[in-house]
């Protein structure tokens, strides 16, 4: 990745991002308002084509009458899908639900699923438009600041079981995805933040610049300041190549799993509830990856301080006990969670771990042992 460029009078007009994959290739349009024209852009790249729109009922009431209207205009013909708030819908009976809802409405293999807000519903219609008719065109317009940096795009679908977060899915690459700026001002602070932790993730793996820049700039971003749109953009920017270079996670897109296999773990142990959303897992997984990596003598503990600090200014949290009601589980507990993480090969723990800010590395056949002790000592500090 390469060092994020200090901040500068942005040129009219939105950006638009290239995710680079031959014939599947597609774009990521990111600005304030892009909404406006997501029916003209839209009817342009499929013409004629019918949507299923997918949203949950919280964005249904507050946006949904702005993107239909939209869409009408266009002469785009739809159907709404409306599903339940929250991690819960991102399960085989909203799963089933969805494609009932799909299928009944005859959309075809050449219309497409519109996915329309956050993280759940693009993961959940993603999904859909993968196995619905064998595989259908996919829209996401993502309405949370994680959504619009990292599940929206790269193609990673699928639901929770309850043997773990996002263990049945399918990788389906989305023809299309608009990045509205403006949409999270809506959005609760907590929803914001946990989004900012996946942006954070970015600068932690590999542009230690663009972590620099974040330090400075993260009042602007919240603030809804062109700070924000170019944020967004960077996020994107490193996402998009990284896919473009890994697109089934093979090698170095395991990178952009920082901070997940510890995150994970914890949503497992709290039920995927409203104790601990997404983001928050992931800020607290971060910080553990870097205290595990000071551990194995790789890393800095001055650069974890750093962290701490600057998620806790944020007002994310960055230990276990900050969970509200705990997690339930023991570190033997906790890490036999991880064992059932997707990145597990053959038995062995993969880890992203790090030599410091912008220095991630993909750290293979880890000792479940060492991650025990470590994880014991955290929960007790």
């Amino acid at each position: 990745m390469t060092t994020a460029p200090a901040m500068a009078s942005r040129p009219q007009g939105p950006a638009t991002v290239r995710v680079e994959l031959g014939e599947r290739s597609y774009d990521i349009i990111i600005g304030r308002g892009v909404i406006e024209g997501a029916g003209e852009e839209i009817a342009r790249r499929l013409p004629g084509a019918r949507l299923a729109v997918v949203t949950d009922q919280t964005v249904a009431d507050r946006h949904l009458k702005h993107l239909t209207q939209n869409l009408t205009a266009a002469g785009i013909d739809f159907v709404t899908i409306v599903v339940p708030p929250g991690e819960s819908s991102k399960s085989f009976p909203v799963l089933e639900q969805v494609l009932d809802q799909v299928l009944a409405a005859r959309i075809e293999r050449r219309d497409a699923i519109l996915a329309f807000g956050g993280g759940v519903v693009g993961d959940l219609a993603g999904f859909a438009s993968g196995v619905a008719l064998r595989g259908m065109h996919l829209i996401q317009v993502p309405t949370t600041l994680l959504a619009q940096v990292d599940s929206s795009v790269g193609g990673k679908t699928g639901i929770n079981t309850q043997r773990g977060k996002n263990l049945v899915g399918v990788f389906q690459q989305p023809d299309l995805v608009l990045a509205d700026a403006g949409i999270l001002d809506s959005l609760p602070p907590r929803t914001f933040n946990a989004g900012y932790a996946e942006v954070v993730k970015y600068g932690l793996i590999g542009d230690a610049g663009f972590y620099d820049w974040l330090e400075g700039n993260w009042r602007a971003i919240a603030a809804g300041w062109p700070e924000r749109e170019h944020a967004i953009e960077v996020s994107c920017r490193a996402k998009a190549a990284t896919v473009a270079a890994d697109e089934r996670e093979s090698g170095a897109r395991a990178l952009l799993n920082f901070g997940h296999t510890f995150g994970h773990a914890l949503e497992a142990a709290t039920g995927y509830s409203d104790r601990l959303v997404h983001g928050e897992a992931v800020a607290i997984g971060m910080v553990l990856a870097h205290e595990f990596s000071v551990r194995l003598g790789l890393a800095p503990a001055a650069d974890t301080a750093r962290l701490v600090a600057h998620l806790r200014e944020v007002g994310l949290p960055t230990r276990i006990a900050a969970i509200p009601g705990g997690v339930g589980r023991d570190a033997e507990g906790l890490v036999a969670l991880m064992a059932q993480d997707k990145k597990v090969s053959r038995g062995k723990l993969t880890f992203i771990l790090t030599r410091g800010i912008g220095e991630a590395f993909i750290a293979p056949d880890i000792q479940a042992d060492d991650v025990t002790v470590f994880m014991k000592d955290h929960m007790a500090g």
